[in-house]
């Protein structure tokens, strides 16, 4: 039988339901009658797993130097569920670090262990490293890797920093950043928001124009507009150093940020030119700390620049005192037709 097993990182909008790839099938179009089997068996058993929308197919790591393969399933919510394979969850990753520490794939995590994650979505190479663990919790922080450093202009669309994005409503100036997930940036004053309080407000029209938004960023990177990805975050400048932000997830607004997108917005923050650069203040400065103000909390993100030019280079991009529980195991009946084998239970080899 198949086991599946559930962790939540905080400030996720969902926990994780976490597969062994091993004994699933590997191409999409067999994949996907599966996934919806264990949709499926989540609404069917209800008691909050109808709610999850992230997916990790996960396995002792094929590549001599990471511990764990990953690839992320994003759950689009609808009366026949839809997947998108597109993109990553920093959320999830975390999420099945703690799953494989459970399996005793890796290690027994304590503090300054250090797991290695291949992400098989886009290549993300991310160390999760232990700051504090006790039975089902664990707190990490997670640095996204570049080796060798990567030129900061490789990561905006076209090469600059800003694009013009025309929408339904109207345009705006935005900027199109991929680092490990692509995102829109904007200046939510542009949209009339005036301060943060205004920002965390749930309003609709706000969400709307930020969807048709998205959706125009979506023809730009070539991407369905009906998927989980470019993601969006409106910002606002919230003290030195400091950005407001509101960010959308799947299928309303993200609780605090994505954890690859405080990631991107880090990065984009030492870009010159960006909207987020335009707005950080000393955060823009090469070694400086950017620090993200939610709706659902702070988290502080550092990246590694040798500077803010296009021709410099990024390195590394931390997010520190990311908490994450173990909540259970379950197995899933309704997946063992679609079984290509058992997945071995401890797999240090």
């Amino acid at each position: 039988m198949i086991q599946a097993h559930i962790a939540y990182a905080k400030g996720s909008p969902s926990p994780t339901l976490a597969l062994p790839a091993e004994a699933l099938p590997e191409r999409e179009e067999e994949l996907e009658p599966a996934l919806r089997e264990a949709v499926g068996h989540l609404a069917e058993h209800g008691g909050g797993l109808e709610k999850i929308t992230k997916i990790a197919l996960i396995a002792p790591s094929r590549h001599p130097l990471f511990d764990i393969d990953y690839r992320f399933v994003q759950v689009m919510p609808g009366p026949e569920p839809r997947f998108d394979f597109h993109g990553s969850c920093g959320h999830s990753v975390l999420s099945s670090v703690m799953v494989a520490g459970r399996l005793g794939w890796v290690h027994r995590l304590a503090p300054d262990h250090r797991v290695r994650v291949n992400v098989l979505n886009n290549g993300d190479h991310v160390v999760c490293e232990v700051d504090d663990c006790e039975r089902d919790r664990a707190t990490f922080t997670a640095h996204f890797m570049h080796h060798p450093a990567v030129c900061l202009d490789t990561f905006t669309y076209g090469g600059a920093p800003t694009t013009s994005l025309v929408y339904e409503d109207g345009s705006i100036t935005a900027s199109c950043v991929s680092v490990s997930n692509p995102y829109v940036f904007v200046n939510a004053a542009d949209l009339g928001v005036r301060d943060a309080d205004q920002l965390f407000t749930d309003d609709p029209a706000l969400f709307g124009t930020l969807q048709q938004i998205r959706s125009a960023a979506a023809d730009v990177y070539g991407l369905p507009r009906g998927g989980a990805f470019p993601k969006i975050a409106a910002l606002l400048p919230d003290g030195d150093g400091t950005i407001a932000a509101r960010a959308i997830s799947v299928p309303t607004w993200h609780p605090t940020i994505a954890l690859t997108g405080a990631v991107c917005l880090g990065a984009a923050s030492k870009m010159v030119g960006t909207v987020p650069y335009e707005l950080a203040g000393s955060a823009a400065v090469p070694g400086a700390p950017l620090t993200i103000r939610t709706a659902g909390g702070t988290t502080a993100v550092r990246a590694a620049v040798t500077g803010n030019t296009p021709a410099d280079t990024l390195a590394w991009v931390s997010v520190a005192q990311k908490s994450v529980e173990f909540t259970g195991s379950l197995t899933l009946e309704r997946l063992q037709p679609y079984a290509q084998k058992e997945a071995l239970p401890y797999a240090h080899r």
